[in-house]
């Protein structure tokens, strides 16, 4: 969701956190499937609240591609019982963001930070201000000192928000060069490389250089 072609548009929590029926795992889903590391982070739980808590992500996990909302509602229930547990609000944040629900997943991403301290959501959280309309604050995340101590992947993620952010703002040539400035190497392939350069061509072809855009699609 971090290229233009394929951004975010609308979104909002509006009634998402109101009361309603108990969402159930399904039957087949089994707290086993859950990542070991995952599952030593629900210890905090009770037994039967943590196998819980396991079948809820395991079934948002299953469904965030298919059907977002479903996995959204999924992980909403695992955080209704394990609210302390920080893997479980991340994947609220991940969940919402995929589902659309941009305010959602920026509290529940920046709350899983401030338990951990882990940085690697800034990218997402940067996205999602920009899917509400809020580029000026995209660019403050993807400027941060904490940027610099992401991993290269997520570095790069962030330079594609970044260079969104700035055609949000009809910054054309700032956009390229913010994305020239992370290294447009053909010969130096890396798995996000794909990613960059399809975020570049785009912003050339939004600038009119089509043959550019062309090759670098």
């Amino acid at each position: 969701g971090y290229g233009d072609d394929e951004r975010p548009v609308g979104g909002g929590v509006a009634g998402s956190r109101r009361a309603g029926p108990a969402v159930e795992p399904p039957d087949d889903v089994d707290p086993r499937e859950l990542a070991p590391e995952v599952r030593s982070q629900l210890r905090t739980l009770s037994k039967v609240a943590a196998d819980r808590v396991a079948r809820h992500l395991v079934a948002a996990g299953r469904l965030v591609d298919d059907d977002p909302k479903a996995a959204l509602e999924q992980a909403r229930a695992a955080r209704a019982l394990g609210a302390r547990v920080a893997v479980v609000r991340e994947a609220v944040g991940e969940t919402a963001y995929a589902a659309g629900e941009w305010s959602e997943a920026i509290a529940e991403l920046r709350t899983a930070r401030r338990m951990t301290g882990d940085d690697s959501a800034l990218p997402m959280i940067a996205d999602a201000e920009r899917a509400l309309g809020r580029p000026e604050r995209a660019l403050r995340i993807a400027q941060s000192p904490e940027v610099q101590r992401l991993a290269p992947a997520e570095q790069a993620e962030m330079r594609i928000v970044e260079a969104g952010a700035r055609r949000d703002l009809g910054q054309l040539d700032a956009a390229l060069v913010t994305l020239q400035d992370f290294g447009l190497d053909r010969r130096a392939v890396r798995p996000w490389s794909a990613r960059v350069w399809y975020a570049y061509a785009d912003v050339l072809l939004a600038a009119g250089r089509e043959d550019e855009a062309r090759d670098w699609f």
